[in-house]
C-alpha cells in the first residue's frame, strides 16, 4: 500500500515513515558500495543473483 491507497491518516503517516527509512537506508548502502543501487527489474536481478547465483528468469521458467 502507498501514501495515497492508505485509508487512515496513521496508515499515511506509516507509509510516508516507511519510505523515508528505505531512501536513508538505500543512500546509506550506496555511499558505502561507492556506486548507485540498481533500480527496477535490473534491481530484482541483482538481488535474485545474489541469493543464489541464478537470475530471476531463470528460476521462473519450468525445470525439465
Amino acid at each position: 500500500m502507498g501514501v495515497k491507497n492508505a485509508p487512515t491518516e496513521k496508515g499515511k503517516q506509516a507509509a510516508r515513515g516507511l519510505r523515508d527509512s528505505a531512501a536513508r537506508e538505500e543512500k546509506k548502502t550506496e555511499a558505502r558500495k561507492g556506486s548507485d543501487l540498481a533500480k527496477g527489474a535490473d534491481r530484482v536481478d541483482e538481488r535474485s543473483r545474489s541469493s543464489d547465483g541464478r537470475s530471476a528468469a531463470a528460476k521462473q521458467r519450468p525445470k525439465k
